[in-house]
């Protein structure tokens, strides 16, 4: 049956034909786009008349991690403060309602970052609240834990224990080479397992169809979001539980993984593991085919990879750490290249935004000179601080550049300061000059727990991007006027928005052929708006619901009523 949709306000992101007023879908199809008065006979269409409501494409969320949203289900909230006795208190009342018997592991989530600025938190702190258990803290930033004496000993974690990656992914310690129970970018996954068996006890963390439907894709389904990218996939189980879900007919998302590496060592392993997934459990919905790479670490840490050293208490010739140099990066890229599997890059500092684009260009020159096609897709995610001088690399070298638009006020605060200095934490989130010298720019949630998904909602993210003021964690209006991030001209504009969560989002997962806009001969996948975002004031963006959502001609979240003709 055909469906018409009229006296519409239809934003189709194809800029052959950027607007129209009519829509028509056969079965899963679009078979028209445009003015209602150059619309073919459809005689017993079903003809929606959607009263001059606006339509745009479905949104792609191009980087976020729905098996650590639905893994974090258990994980208990911490009250926000920055007291870190009021911290403290809540812990061990918690404790003391809930015993070890019945919760054997804490896990809490987040302190903020800037709780022990000056200094560090400590296992004997923590040991104060609990100490018959194993206790983690995870703070804001996601990338530093704070566990206690009872978890690092459960780990088997001592000072001879090597860091993983030293400077990186590695334990803190005190001048005896004590772990001092701070941790940094998850290095306590490596050995958890051992705490788990220990006490013959694992969380429960177990995916199924159902758990990720109702702790996240029914939510994404409701705030439009048709596409997505998964930035890190861990557990097999993820698209095992996706593929059953496409067999119920219940998978309503294209679906995009990625497999973590950290060297060029084991880069094979990784490639040939997903290679393994697509082939079982690939199919039109769902791809595996990329990687996963953290390059450096994060500003509010002060483990980002920087061109002039850190400030406050680092070394003087301290510019933080890196995974790896350019030459080992090259490599990579040249091995994804010809294995024609993408490459998706956790980096924050504008050291590692050049070592990446160094690494691309000479990837990129050795292979040309080899007679060998460019045959991977390079994205940056973050690239939260990025030197002048390279902001037109990622146009020349194809490179996609990925934002987090709900980080662009002060989601994060003012942590990256005291490391990175004033004058760079001002230029910090500006992507401007990258989309001006033409880069493909894609938007995000990057939300990794259920404390944070509903700042899933891209209006949500369009909204903090526009005007660069976070209305849940705002700064100090008396130092920031308005509480808007500096600079004011970094603010990104709604064309821009919409394209990221659009049709550059569905180029980053390779498949703009289906989706991303609205054209004729692509897969009916659309939102229907209850405004239109260029008619509310910049602050009423995040109001802005989707009234309707379809995808492949069915309508999955919202109403759409029809009358015959």
């Amino acid at each position: 049956m055909l469906t018409v949709l009229t006296n519409a306000r239809i934003r189709t992101l194809d800029p052959q034909r950027p607007e129209a007023d009519t829509l028509v879908i056969d079965g899963d199809t679009i078979a028209f786009v445009g003015p209602a008065a150059e619309r073919p006979e459809h005689p017993g269409a079903a003809v929606v008349d959607l009263g001059g409501r606006t339509v745009i494409p479905g949104f792609i969320d191009s980087h976020t991690h729905p098996e650590m949203v639905t893994k974090s289900a258990w994980h208990v909230r911490l009250p926000w403060t920055h007291d870190v006795d009021e911290l403290l208190d809540f812990i061990r009342a918690y404790a003391a309602e809930h015993p070890k018997e019945e919760a054997p592991f804490l896990y809490f989530e987040y302190y903020p970052s800037t709780l022990f600025a000056g200094s560090a938190p400590t296992k004997e702190l923590l040991d104060t609240a609990v100490s018959d258990r194993p206790v983690l803290c995870q703070d804001f930033s996601e990338h530093e834990h704070w566990v206690n004496s009872k978890m690092l000993e459960l780990m088997e974690v001592t000072r001879e224990t090597p860091d993983p990656v030293p400077g990186l992914e590695m334990f803190v310690r005190d001048d005896a080479g004590e772990p001092t129970g701070l941790l940094r970018e998850m290095v306590h996954a490596r050995f958890i397992d051992t705490m788990y068996a220990t006490l013959g006890w694992v969380p429960p963390e177990e995916i199924t169809p159902e758990r990720l439907q109702d702790g996240f894709l029914d939510f994404m389904a409701e705030r439009g979001v048709t596409a997505l990218f998964d930035a890190m996939l861990v557990d097999d189980d993820v698209v095992r539980s996706l593929a059953e879900l496409e067999a119920r007919g219940e998978l309503h998302l294209q679906y995009s993984g990625a497999v973590r590496f950290r060297t060029l060592a084991d880069l094979p392993e990784a490639i040939a593991r997903a290679q393994r997934l697509d082939a079982e459990y690939g199919s039109d919905r769902i791809r595996v085919n990329a990687l996963k790479l953290f390059l450096d670490g994060t500003n509010e840490s002060g483990n980002s990879a920087v061109l002039e050293s850190l400030c406050g208490s680092h070394r003087a010739d301290d510019r933080g750490e890196i995974q790896m140099e350019t030459a080992e990066l090259q490599a990579c890229f040249e091995l994804c290249s010809r294995e024609r599997i993408d490459v998706h890059i956790h980096l924050v500092g504008d050291r590692a935004f050049r070592t990446a684009c160094d690494a691309a260009e000479a990837a990129q020159r050795t292979l040309a000179a080899a007679g060998e096609e460019w045959g991977t897709r390079i994205t940056l995610a973050h690239c939260e601080l990025v030197d002048p001088a390279d902001m037109h690399r990622p146009a020349e070298l194809g490179i996609f550049v990925n934002w987090t638009p709900h980080w662009s006020g002060a989601y994060f605060g003012e942590g990256a300061i005291e490391h990175l200095g004033e004058e760079r934490w001002n230029r910090m989130y500006d992507f401007t000059a990258i989309a001006r010298h033409g880069a493909t720019v894609t938007l995000a949630s990057d939300v990794v727990t259920a404390y944070e998904l509903h700042r899933g909602d891209p209006l949500f993210g369009m909204q903090v991007a526009h005007t660069r003021v976070d209305p849940e964690y705002p700064l100090a209006p008396e130092r920031f006027p308005g509480s808007a991030r500096p600079q004011p001209g970094a603010r990104l504009p709604l064309e821009l928005l919409l394209e990221g969560y659009t049709i550059n989002g569905a180029r980053q997962l390779r498949i703009d052929d289906r989706a991303g806009s609205l054209e004729a001969g692509k897969r009916a996948t659309l939102n229907v708006l209850s405004a239109d975002p260029a008619d509310v004031e910049p602050s009423a963006l995040a109001g802005i619901r989707c009234d309707a959502v379809l995808f492949e001609g069915r309508v999955i979240s919202g109403s759409l009523d029809a009358r015959s003709q």
